[in-house]
């Protein structure tokens, strides 16, 4: 039995997010079924980083268990044929049978992007969140500074979560303008339920001028949900990648 990690990328347009739902069709339940498909067993992935529904991907990591004979870096290659366009293995490798992709040290790394413009652009429709108004970046990025560094992140964290420690720590966070693209990039140690969609709602409401920067240290100190701005929309999150450090 050998442990095999896959990188794994998806458009999260048309899915029910990461984790195996009772409603839709999930990114985990396509892996399972091709994975078992492929290796003739019953392969079931874990998953880094439980994804929610319309949020993409371009590094998450999963790991199964196996007994096949495909050498480990060709799983990705044999893997990619059959699963759709919006799915796509980046690499496959073999790791420690003790390897946890969620449970090991890492550096995870996120982006939410704003189409900031006059009208929409049909073709960002699906991985960005658009605003036509104006949009102060510079208080954007004086916000976003209060957020580095370890912080108890109730606020920004959904009711429905379930752990008991909020406390996170942020490593960076760096909000930049590309032509109409505002991409607030944000790394750290992990993220609560819905709390970078919780930060990019907040800066843009920072942005819009409803509030100014340096109420941010109100809202974490508050450790209410109601205190911090709106959850932007799914569909303007990415997962950019998962970075596994040394103990």
């Amino acid at each position: 039995m050998k442990r095999i990690k896959l990188i794994v990328a998806y458009d999260g347009t048309n899915y029910c997010g990461w984790q195996i739902q009772p409603n839709g069709v999930t990114i985990e339940e396509v892996l399972n079924k091709e994975l078992t498909r492929l290796l003739k067993e019953d392969i079931k992935v874990i998953g880094a980083s439980r994804t929610d529904s319309g949020v993409h991907s371009l590094g998450n990591v999963a790991v199964f268990d196996t007994d096949t004979k495909i050498p480990a870096e060709k799983i990705a290659y044999a893997l990619n044929v059959s699963l759709p366009e919006d799915i796509v293995i980046q690499e496959s490798c073999e790791v420690e049978s003790n390897f946890h992709p969620r449970f090991t040290n890492s550096i995870k790394t996120y982006e939410y992007r704003i189409l900031s413009c006059t009208f929409p652009k049909p073709e960002s429709r699906f991985t960005t969140h658009f605003y036509y108004g104006h949009l102060d970046i510079e208080k954007m990025r004086a916000a976003g500074r209060y957020l580095v560094g370890k912080h108890n992140f109730k606020s920004f964290c959904s009711p429905k979560t379930e752990v008991l420690d909020t406390v996170r720590e942020i490593y960076a966070l760096e909000v930049k303008k590309e032509e109409d693209i505002i991409k607030i990039r944000v790394s750290g140690n992990g993220f609560l339920y819905n709390m970078v969609r919780i930060i990019a709602g907040t800066l843009l409401e920072v942005g819009m001028g409803k509030y100014p920067p340096e109420k941010i240290p109100d809202i974490l100190k508050k450790e209410n949900r109601s205190a911090a701005g709106p959850t932007a929309p799914a569909k303007g999150l990415t997962m950019i990648g998962i970075k596994y450090i040394d103990n």
